[in-house]
């Protein structure tokens, strides 16, 4: 078997220790191994690297097992080429298992080019997808804080969510303030009401009827407290993703004029995918990387279920938000071929699909450096015409009709 790489290392990376195996090749056709057990921490860490410096080793592989490799890629990657790979694409024989054979059989395999690396951005891009992957947690938590509040005015009997639409809003905000300091009757916390709330007064004061207890009082005041505290860091990271966004501000002002896709989501692409699209040979490979496109699954002629695969669940979920958008959207190309989809497979497949259409014009617009340009929302009208006069032809003709077609023009 040819040999791609004379000079290779690959890392068994476990939580305490890593084990690494160097295969030099020579001319002749030998080959030397060395092992070497180090701890993960940094200053065995950066041993590592010197030891790989002395054996001349520029190609390293290593198995992405949980959060464990990133501390040994972020040490190891300065000046040096690293492959990161699925430890699925990369099963040995079972039996006989040990970490110095795993680092062996990692190491064996890149020496001979075998294995497929993980894409794995630049260090700009993944500062940024820290922050804004952060930043969806400190969304998510803030709305399990909302749930939670909801929960003691529903033990309260106060049903203000069933006529506010935000019971964080201005309004509902003020109805809280004013519990938590005592005030008891309806008709005064009603009055709170601001804006288009207004109108609902009478159910405001049926609504807001309840048994406030003192312990009510107090969890509200708490869990008030936690959502201030959660808004002002949710602005701060916000402000950080801003701020380093701006060497990218052109791409995501590009990515901006995709219906559907706002500036937050497209700071949360650019994040995940970055801007250089030449890591992805086409943008089959990068829907394939984020999930977004059927499994293929055949056996013996028949093409079975094609589920697709995880991928990148952070990218994927940003994607289909972008996609419900587009659901409710109209006169444009992407909605059109939702209702299209929609009424034959479903809205959930639909809007999987308009998830996958959307990544692949995210990856030409990055490549090219272009801004989306509609194709408009009667393109398939035209493009099937024939087959559209022929289907409502035969429609016609099953009611009863005899139909003659003349065009507008000789009309």
């Amino acid at each position: 078997m040819q040999v791609v790489h004379e000079r290779c290392c690959g890392l068994d990376v476990h939580k305490k220790s890593v084990v690494a195996c160097v295969l030099l090749s020579f001319p002749d056709g030998r080959v030397v191994r060395h092992v070497r057990t180090f701890a993960t921490i940094t200053a065995d860490l950066l041993a590592l690297d010197d030891w790989l410096r002395q054996l001349d080793v520029e190609q390293v592989a290593l198995e992405s097992t949980g959060l464990y490799w990133r501390p040994v890629f972020n040490l190891l990657e300065d000046g040096r080429t690293i492959t990161l790979v699925n430890p699925r694409n990369m099963k040995a024989v079972p039996g006989r298992k040990t970490d110095v054979k795993d680092s062996e059989w990692i190491a064996d395999l890149l020496r001979h080019g075998l294995l497929q690396p993980s894409f794995i951005p630049l260090k700009p891009i993944r500062e940024l997808r820290e922050l804004t992957r952060y930043r969806k947690t400190l969304v998510g938590e803030r709305a399990d804080v909302v749930n939670r509040i909801q929960k003691v005015l529903e033990t309260a009997n106060i049903k203000l969510a069933g006529v506010a639409t935000n019971i964080l809003g201005k309004s509902g905000r003020a109805m809280l303030d004013a519990m938590i300091a005592g005030e008891e009757d309806p008709v005064v916390l009603a009055e709170l009401a601001q804006a288009r709330l207004r109108r609902k007064l009478p159910e405001l004061q049926q609504a807001l009827k309840g048994k406030v207890e003192a312990h009510h009082r107090f969890l509200l005041a708490r869990l008030l407290e936690q959502i201030d505290f959660l808004d002002g860091q949710i602005q701060q990271v916000q402000d950080e993703i801003e701020r380093r966004l701006l060497p990218h501000e052109l791409a995501v002002q590009r990515l901006q004029t995709i219906p559907g896709v706002g500036p937050l989501a497209a700071a949360y692409i650019v994040a995940e995918i970055g801007v250089d699209m030449s890591r992805f040979p086409s943008a089959k490979h990068l829907a394939s990387w984020a999930g977004l496109c059927p499994g293929n699954r055949e056996s013996g002629g028949k093409k079975l279920s094609g589920r697709m695969r995880k991928g990148n669940g952070w990218l994927r979920s940003v994607l289909a938000e972008v996609a419900w958008a587009i659901s409710h959207t109209k006169d444009n190309y992407l909605a059109a071929q939702y209702q299209r989809l929609a009424q034959r497979r479903g809205t959930k497949r639909a809007a999987m699909a308009i998830a996958h259409s959307v990544l692949r014009i995210i990856y030409y617009m990055l490549r090219d450096g272009t801004t989306y340009e509609d194709l408009g929302s009667d393109y398939f009208d035209k493009l099937d015409q024939a087959r559209i006069q022929q289907h409502h032809i035969r429609r016609l003709e099953q009611l009863g009709y005899t139909v003659t077609l003349t065009p507008a023009a000789a009309a």
